[in-house]
């Protein structure tokens, strides 16, 4: 079984951590972590299981794949540091706007790289993990860790051209949704609901709506149909998003960040 190594242990890389552990198809004595506060290192290590390791040398050289978890800015610092230990190894990356070929330019053709874009609900399982179609992994070695990934939620691959869009949809999506449940909650105090109620109310009543068409394949727009009865509720409601511009402002949301400035 391969060994993983994470450089750095945040909130993501804890996740993916414990998601890995939860799906017992790593062992926690073969998981290993540096970050550069050791303190919070060796306490998350006591909560989580993982071996926290005092070095990235330490890190790289117990393991068989490492997992880059730092924050963006600190990637090529780190890669200078360590390149010459990296040779040889299969390195992943789950850090936000680095693909394959920004690897490549810093690290050569000796390291087999692979890139994923993970979002936050991986936290519990119900993530969606992009992996860029373009690696440099062995056969075995990316079918192992498609599997492993797994275990967090969904995956998908996606061509280079497509990762930037699909981490948008995917990566801020969750905060857009986040959104969306607080308005609800807020509607539903509004009208004598105590707030924690409120909140396990839309939750679920999210849950479920994504949970009904992903098992049931049907087009949301059928969905939303099936509950809009002639002169309803529903569908008084439905007219009244449609009003306020929600699809536009949905797809505006993607736009901004698609043209933020960098």
């Amino acid at each position: 079984m391969s060994r993983i190594g994470f450089v750095g242990m945040g909130n993501m890389a804890q996740a993916i951590a414990e998601g890995f552990f939860r799906s017992g198809k790593v062992a926690k004595q073969d998981v290993f972590a540096y970050a550069p506060n050791a303190d919070k290192l060796h306490k998350n290590s006591e909560r989580i299981g993982f071996v926290p390791v005092a070095s990235l040398q330490e890190l790289i050289a117990n393991s068989d794949i490492v997992i880059m978890a730092c924050k963006p800015y600190q990637i090529a610092d780190v890669l200078a540091e360590v390149k010459e230990d990296l040779q040889g190894k299969a390195l992943l990356s789950v850090a936000a706007g680095w693909v394959y070929d920004d690897f490549c330019k810093l690290l050569g053709d000796r390291v087999r790289i692979q890139c994923i874009m993970p979002n936050t609900p991986a936290m519990v399982g119900e993530g969606v993990l992009l992996f860029e179609a373009t690696h440099s992994l062995s056969q075995e070695e990316r079918e192992f860790v498609l599997d492993l990934f797994a275990s967090l939620g969904l995956v998908e691959e996606l061509p280079t051209n497509l990762m930037g869009i699909g981490g948008a949809v995917s990566g801020c999506g969750p905060a857009f949704m986040d959104l969306i449940m607080e308005a609800y909650a807020d509607a539903a105090v509004k009208y004598g609901i105590q707030r924690d109620t409120a909140y396990r109310m839309i939750s679920q009543t999210m849950l479920g709506s994504a949970k009904l068409q992903q098992v049931t394949g049907t087009h949301p727009g059928v969905l939303k149909d099936a509950v809009c009865s002639p002169n309803g509720t529903t569908i008084c409601g439905v007219d009244a998003l449609e009003h306020g511009g929600l699809r536009a402002t949905c797809i505006d949301s993607i736009d901004a960040v698609m043209n933020r400035k960098k």
